[in-house]
């Protein structure tokens, strides 16, 4: 039957079993803003004047007024852009699902747009950056989303019609207020804050028209891609009644699967995490997680480093991101990761080593990660990470901080620090939960003993894995 653009009907929505089972997905959060390897936000934070984003692009391409973000566009060529050895990459890395981004805050399509000529193939690169992304992932099997920021543009790039407001360019308004630039930079004047502000207030412009065009664009990419994942950087847009642009961009997506898959195989996110809300699809929470079991699958989406390139990160390690997607899954989550693409469209020394080191683990520790559900409890341990929005400190565990994840019969118990002892001691199993057998994956069988719901393991001598070294536990039945 298909779906309304109603609450009510959205909120039978099931999650499908591919996004259960994936756990890990790589995203390509990558655009003309990494162009000046800078960092994220720069198509706002350039208009600002005095942040670190104004000076460099003062500093290296030009005032604002002379050289703006349209300029930038036609700098990006994706010259080395090969989706195929990228799609390789990242599925030996252990991803199970690939998602693109479309479009970001900056206005900006990632394909070829029959609604907005500011796209990736009529400008900059020529390509379409998302059919590319797209024909990759289908050759390999993997599920194929999308990301769309665009909800927010109107009142984000309402910077560009500022200008100075000391200095030589004083007064002299910046390029975003031409309106051969229009199409772009957008009619949002009146959103314009009277001081500059980090983030404009509301999020999403409360504004019909726009509205309007935000529905044509996911339509048009829905309709284009008919992805597996849609993604909307926010709450879902705009506003909490019955058929708002929002709900029905949702429930297009919804229909297009099931017409093409005979059932809906789609998944849909958004940030906002009351369960009325997110009832229609799948909570996504940014750079943060939930403190405990969550009842429905949830995705964290967070980088390695920052959103775009950024030549001043300090990426995460590996190790990090490993017991980050541990964690996450014993809490019945997914990871989403973005990987940073330099301009051209290569990966740069240091996150290659990071895919590298993800997947050899992944190789040795994926039987207790894929497919998985949720144990009774998610672990063991006095340490446990900080959920706090934007927060992701990597923990100093200790041998007693176990994540559980479990697949019929087998529990699995990652052990987050490996014991000066040789001894994995492990007390979250109940008294009827008898353990037949015990094997550290990458090593083998291991010796074992079970006390009063206590179970003791001797571990050898040399640990399999740096990080993270995971227990197969099987449970006799019954």
């Amino acid at each position: 039957m298909p779906f309304d653009a109603t609450f009510e009907s959205l909120a039978t929505f099931q999650c499908p079993d591919w996004f259960r089972d994936a756990k890990l997905g790589i995203w390509s959060h990558w655009g003309p803003q990494s162009v000046p390897r800078y960092g994220d936000w720069y198509a706002r934070n350039m208009y600002r004047e005095g942040s670190d984003q104004y000076r460099y692009h003062l500093r290296t391409y030009g005032h604002p007024s002379q050289f703006g973000y349209k300029d930038i566009v036609q700098l990006w060529k994706a010259e080395r852009f090969d989706p195929a050895e990228l799609m390789d990459r990242f599925v030996a890395a252990g991803a199970r699902y690939f998602v693109a981004q479309a479009v970001h805050h900056d206005n900006f399509f990632n394909y070829d747009s029959a609604i907005h000529r500011w796209n990736s193939v009529k400008m900059g690169p020529g390509k379409d950056i998302l059919a590319l992304w797209k024909a990759a992932a289908d050759e390999r099997g993997l599920p194929f989303g999308i990301t769309e920021h665009l909800g927010a543009a109107l009142g984000w790039l309402a910077v560009t019609k500022n200008s100075d407001k000391q200095g030589p360019f004083a007064g002299i308004p910046y390029d975003g207020d031409d309106p051969a630039n229009r199409d772009l930079y957008l009619d949002n004047r009146r959103y314009l804050p009277e001081q500059d502000v980090e983030v404009q207030d509301p999020w999403y412009a409360d504004d019909p028209a726009w509205h309007r065009h935000w529905l044509e664009a996911v339509t048009e990419m829905i309709d284009r891609y008919q992805p597996d994942l849609l993604y909307s950087d926010g709450p879902l847009p705009f506003g909490e009644t019955d058929y708002t642009p929002g709900l029905q961009a949702v429930a297009q997506l919804y229909n297009t699967s099931e017409h093409l898959h005979q059932t809906n195989r789609a998944v849909y996110q958004q940030k906002d995490r009351r369960p009325e809300v997110s009832a229609v699809g799948v909570m996504d929470i940014e750079r943060s997680q939930t403190p405990h079991i969550h009842p429905e699958p949830w995705q964290t989406d967070t980088s390695v480093g920052d959103w775009f390139y950024n030549v001043r990160d300090v990426y995460k390690t590996g190790g990090h991101v490993i017991e980050m997607l541990v964690d996450i899954v014993s809490k019945n989550g997914n990871l989403l990761l973005n990987v940073p693409q330099l301009p051209d469209g290569t990966l740069d020394v240091e996150c290659t080593q990071i895919l590298d080191d993800l997947g050899a683990w992944m190789r040795v520790c994926g039987e207790g990660i894929y497919g998985t559900r949720p144990f009774r409890v998610f672990g063991e341990g006095p340490s446990s990470v900080v959920v706090r929005g934007f927060t992701e400190d990597r923990v100093n565990w200790t041998s007693s901080d176990f994540r559980f994840t479990r697949k019929d019969n087998t529990l699995y118990a990652f052990q987050l620090a490996w014991p000066e002892d040789g001894r994995a001691v492990i007390r979250s199993l109940a008294d009827h939960e008898t353990v037949a057998n015990v094997r550290l994956l990458g090593h083998g069988p291991v010796a074992f003993e079970q006390a009063h719901g206590v179970l003791v393991v001797r571990l050898p001598d040399v640990r399999p894995l740096d990080v993270a070294n995971c227990l197969a536990i099987e449970l006799r039945a019954g």
